[in-house]
């Protein structure tokens, strides 16, 4: 790759490549706070590169690829680089981590304690992390829950938070000093704009917190909350890891030990007002 950056996100180094330099000075713009990986050795390589040769110029799209490619994945229009960049980060990690076990989640931290939160797309849990932590929590993650099994503890993963459409928004108004990717109109999931985690997240990154409450927020319902019995937990978050069934007996365990240890809360909620005096009512409540 012409244009390179490296980066550690948490306890993962990233080796980004791209055929174009927009891409990456982007990403280096916005993980400038963040270190190298250790010892200049990254955990995944990320390839942004034009499938065919003139893509490169005429009509340029981006194709994602790395250590892992999916073959049906579809190009993406170069203004979309932060993305794409972000997309196959993701892909990397999902196919070929074997040290945690991924969840699907997003995590903030207070003494010393994780609160996960889980969900389908448009739950609201990437917002409801970042408020949380304009309110005194650490922010952990917005897309990915680290879980040693070994230790039984979170990892934090501190990744630019994805926002979209009404909480692009939403965040300006709550961190109006925060630092914010480019506006990046109509993509699959909408307008989209990522956030830079605040200096405590990067700082404290390397610092795991132990789980202490599971949420499953869901968005625009009445305000409810009921506890989730183990086995329903235990199905709900083997559907949010993407490499359960490759950690075998390893994320069994591990995933066992998480639902017996730790309480599970479904929360329904019509607004981000509800759903963060919640999330405190039932924190205080542990």
């Amino acid at each position: 790759m012409k244009h390179v950056h490296r980066v550690r996100i948490g306890p993962v180094g990233f080796r980004i490549g791209s055929d174009w330099r927009a891409p990456i000075a982007q990403i280096a713009d916005l993980y400038r706070d963040y270190p190298a990986p250790n010892d200049g050795v990254a955990d995944y390589n990320v390839r942004l590169f034009a499938a065919r040769p003139w893509r490169r110029w005429l009509r340029p799209a981006i194709t994602l690829g790395g250590d892992f490619t999916l073959p049906d994945a579809v190009p993406m229009p170069l203004d979309w680089g932060v993305l794409a960049a972000e997309m196959a980060m993701n892909l990397q990690l999902a196919l070929g981590e074997r040290r945690y076990l991924l969840l699907h989640a997003s995590a903030v931290e207070r003494d010393g304690r994780a609160l996960l939160m889980t969900g389908v797309s448009g739950a609201g849990k990437s917002t409801l992390a970042a408020l949380l932590a304009t309110r005194g929590w650490r922010l952990m993650g917005d897309e990915f829950a680290l879980l040693d099994p070994a230790t039984g503890l979170v990892h934090a993963f501190p990744r630019l938070v994805s926002l979209k459409n009404a909480s692009v928004g939403v965040m300006q108004a709550a961190a109006p000093a925060a630092r914010f990717g480019p506006l990046l109109a109509s993509t699959p999931k909408g307008d989209l704009r990522h956030m830079v985690p605040d200096a405590t997240a990067i700082v404290r990154m390397d610092q795991p917190a132990r789980p202490a409450l599971i949420l499953f927020p869901s968005f625009g319902f009445d305000p409810a909350t009921r506890p989730l019995p183990q086995s329903e937990a235990f199905v709900r978050l083997t559907q949010a890891s993407t490499n359960y069934t490759a950690l075998g007996e390893a994320g069994f365990d591990a995933l066992t030990h998480l639902v017996r240890a730790v309480p599970s809360r479904a929360i329904d909620y019509p607004d981000t007002d509800a759903a963060l005096e919640m999330v405190e009512a039932e924190w205080s409540a542990l």
